[in-house]
């Protein structure tokens, strides 16, 4: 199994991530609140999520030209001083366009620090990649954890959820501060590597991971790659995965193949399952399960807790298993927690739900955007770019369609539409399990290529 080396530009990266992933988090159970605040219905508070989206769109369309400008380390730096100047805006600004505008700032230049990680690390990290990225996943769901928690003390305080913004912006000025002090510079650019298959210790047989080519920042980008660049769905960085090979299936052309389009789509569901419950769930937990608005903004953090420790285990089982049987797992845990917070109707319970659902959940972007990449191969800064606008559909839509299906039925009733998305995330992992099955003969017939060719006499240049 290959081994993960953590330096100061791995530290540097899961901490960026990381700060990111205490505003996402927290972002879902402030939604609630503020719809209060400004005496909104849950549609319309559901616009936030859109504005999130939007954000993501264009966060996607800037992180190229500013990445090949100034290099990716750089932009990521740069989106999180974005993200600071947004979260102040949106801490302190009160009517509805103003905390909407506030919110797409901040989704812009947190596309940027996504962007930024997933690159640095794919290819500081190379083969190990898989581990630092999902690692790094682990990272902003374990500082996520801590936003919620704190919400829900200041909401109790009689404080609100306010204060708990410029904690954010106190946290990006120190991780700052620390780049500074330890002289974390950016990392040169890696090569494109080739890894042999290496035996699996358990009996699922593990193939080799990904050759990862992701170019130089400081580098001109060609033209076919010169869009927008930005991997992911809030909060998460992608993977590279085990099991697949780079560029497999890739479309003649220089485009993206069609496994790609379908790792897109399931990436746009995944994600309207986790975007519905960062920001409905304190709902149904204050209707249903009969918690305070402090106690279910602060419960929220049971899902981000299960999520940690998923991905804390997932980076392990990343290197070992396939992603797609990995994936499919992952969407039936998510089930059964869903099935227990559905039911139940005391607190405890229903937190317990949520942790297994965390547990479900903490995979399914990680595997779905590295499947995605891992068939782009050299166009991986194009598929991430692309990825984003999965994002956008998944976060602009599904939200504001449960605040309108909760103003009608309530929120506990709508969300029986979760194990629809779920459902129809699984269908699509199948489809995309057989799309990549050719790609997997592929490789072999390579293999057996490059065998014949070494088995081959040393003569042939001679006998010219």
């Amino acid at each position: 199994m290959p081994r993960l080396t953590h330096d100061r530009t791995t530290w540097l990266a899961y901490s960026q991530l990381a700060l990111w992933g205490f505003f996402v988090y927290g972002f879902g159970p402030v939604v609630p609140l503020l719809r209060d605040e400004q005496g909104t219905s849950a549609a319309v508070a559901g616009l936030h999520s859109t504005a999130i989206a939007v954000g993501a769109l264009l966060g996607g369309a800037l992180f190229a030209p500013v990445a090949r400008r100034i290099g990716r380390s750089r932009a990521a730096w740069l989106g999180l001083a974005g993200v600071a100047v947004g979260v102040t805006g949106f801490g302190t600004l009160r009517p509805l366009p103003a905390t909407l505008a506030a919110v797409v700032v901040i989704a812009t230049f947190g596309m940027m620090v996504i962007s930024g990680v997933n690159v640095v690390l794919t290819a500081h990290h190379g083969p190990t990649a898989p581990a630092a990225l999902t690692e790094a996943n682990a990272a902003c769901a374990g500082m996520g954890i801590l936003a919620p928690l704190l919400i829900g003390a200041t909401v109790d305080a009689g404080l609100g959820w306010r204060p708990v913004m410029a904690v954010e912006v106190g946290l990006i000025v120190l991780l700052a501060l620390a780049a500074l002090t330890f002289r974390v510079r950016p990392p040169a650019a890696s090569p494109a590597v080739s890894v042999p298959a290496v035996p699996s210790a358990v009996s699922v047989p593990a193939v080799p991971s990904p050759a990862v080519s992701v170019p130089a920042a400081s580098r001109a980008v060609s033209p076919e790659h010169a869009v927008p660049a930005v991997a992911s769905r809030v909060g998460e960085p992608a993977v590279a995965p085990t099991g697949m090979p780079a560029g497999a299936g890739r479309a003649r052309g220089g485009g993206l193949p069609r496994p790609y389009w379908i790792a897109w789509v399931l990436m746009a569901v995944t994600g309207s399952i986790e975007v519905c419950l960062s920001l409905w769930t304190a709902d149904v937990l204050r209707s249903h399960a009969g918690l305070g608005a402090g106690a279910a903004s602060a419960a929220v953090a049971a899902i981000v807790g299960g999520m940690f420790l998923g991905r804390l285990a997932g980076g392990r089982a990343a290197l070992r298993y396939r992603p797609v049987p990995l994936l499919l797992v992952a969407l039936a845990v998510s089930l059964t927690g869903f099935a227990v917070f559905w039911v139940a109707s005391v607190g405890w319970l229903a937190v317990t739900g949520l942790v297994v659902l965390g547990l479900g959940n903490a995979l399914h972007y990680p595997l779905a955007i590295s499947l995605a990449l891992a068939v782009a191969g050299p166009a991986a800064d194009k598929a991430a770019g692309w990825s984003s606008y999965s994002m956008g559909v998944g976060f602009g839509i599904a939200p504001v369609a449960l605040g309108w299906v909760a103003d009608g039925v309530g929120p506990h009733p709508a969300f029986l539409l979760l194990p629809g998305f779920i459902a129809t995330a699984a269908l699509l992992t199948l489809r995309l399990g057989r799309a990549l099955r050719p790609h997997d003969h592929d490789r072999h017939d390579e293999r057996q290529v490059v065998v014949s060719r070494r088995a081959q006499p040393a003569t042939s240049h001679t006998s010219v």
